[in-house]
Formats: structure tokens, C-alpha cells, sequence
């Protein structure tokens, strides 16, 4: 998404919690100038407002905000104890579901301030259709989905827009381990394509809104 939108003339804030060269790097191939690298754990609320702060302090605007910050477990439900269950309930959510919300508010704040702006939530189909091997995940994008759909009709009148993109599997880093499994061929199978989304397909959709 930084790639298709910097093509399109946008000054574009790179957010990262550890990667802090991989962000750098990123931000030298991207199209324009000025753009920025911001550090930040989204599962602490004061980083996560004082990531909003900054950015518009150095940017000077805040129009667009892509709230994708993911990650996810997978465990047999039957064969884990009670203490694993909520580590992975804990991790999972506070990561995908309670940084992404605290991350849209403050950006909303800021909006609110500033004029307007959009803010774009990246889902997954598993909200919609259950994940047995990673409850935790289709719960905090399932979460992530009914709070757009309220911040969306709270800030619609005051120019805040507030959508969400659920893709199905994409080939990334997250996904190589199980697309090259044996699982692999019918998770492919599962798309009339026969195969996954590449990460363009959705950084385009996400452009476009």
C-alpha cells in the first residue's frame, strides 16, 4: 500500500515495532521524498497515541491511516492447556484488535482536527467464516470489522471515513509457512483463481479507498 500510494504522490509515515531497517529500506525505494519511519509497539497505548502525535507534528497532516497491524497462532483447541489458550487470546487480540482500535481513535482525534480523513482496516476472511486452528485470530478480526462499522457511522458526518478490506490468504511472509505445507495446494484450491492473493492485488484496493 506505501508503494501504490507514494506512486500516486502521497508523503507516506512508515510505522514499525522492531524492523527498523527493513521500514528504512522500504522508505528509499518509495516514489517522492520526505517520507518517514516511526517506531512504535501498537499493544502500548501511550506509543500508539504518541505515534499519531508524531506523525502529525512531522508530517504536518494526517489524511490516511492503513490500520494492518497483524499476527497470528495456530493451536489444536483440544490438545492445549488453559494457560496457552489465553496467551494466545492475549497476544493476538491486544495485537490485532485492541492496538488497531486504540490506533483508530487516535487518529480519529487528530482527523477530527485536521479537516477529515480516512481510515482503512485490514480484516480477513476468517472473520466471516471461522478459523478451528486460530479462534483468537477470527475473533479479533471479527472485533475489528463491528468497530469499523460504529466508528464509521459516528464519524461519517464529520468527513472520517472508516473502511475495511478482508482478503483472503495473501502471499506474504505471515502466510509462506502454511501456503508451503501440504495445506498449500488446497488453500489455493479454495479461490476459483486456484491460487492466493498477491500483496499488490490488495495494497490496490486499499489505494483506491
Amino acid at each position: 500500500a506505501a508503494i501504490c500510494c507514494a506512486k500516486q504522490g502521497a508523503q507516506i509515515v512508515l510505522h514499525y515495532h522492531r524492523n527498523k531497517k527493513g521500514a528504512e529500506d522500504l522508505a528509499k525505494t518509495l516514489d517522492g521524498a520526505d517520507h518517514i519511519c516511526i517506531a512504535a509497539d501498537l499493544t502500548d497505548p501511550e506509543q500508539t497515541e504518541n505515534l499519531i502525535t508524531e506523525t502529525v507534528s512531522k508530517a504536518g497532516q494526517l489524511d490516511v491511516v492503513v490500520n494492518n497491524a497483524g499476527v497470528s497462532r495456530r493451536a489444536d483447541i483440544a490438545n492445549i492447556d488453559y494457560e496457552e489458550w489465553q496467551k494466545n487470546w492475549q497476544y493476538v487480540v491486544e495485537t490485532n484488535l485492541t492496538g488497531p482500535a486504540n490506533l483508530a481513535y487516535c487518529a480519529s482525534q487528530a482527523m477530527l482536527k485536521l479537516g477529515g480523513g480516512r481510515i482503512v482496516n485490514v480484516s480477513s476472511r476468517g472473520a466471516f467464516r471461522g478459523e478451528p486452528l486460530m479462534p483468537w485470530y477470527g475473533a479479533s478480526k471479527a472485533g475489528l470489522n463491528a468497530m469499523g462499522q460504529s466508528m464509521a457511522q459516528a464519524l461519517g458526518p464529520e468527513n472520517i471515513y472508516i473502511y475495511t478490506v478482508a482478503p483472503g490468504f495473501v502471499e506474504t511472509p505471515m502466510a509462506a509457512a502454511i501456503l508451503a505445507s501440504p495445506e498449500g495446494e488446497s488453500i489455493r484450491n479454495q479461490s476459483s483463481m486456484k491460487r492466493v492473493a498477491q500483496p499488490v492485488e490488495i495494497a490496490e484496493t486499499i489505494r483506491y479507498l
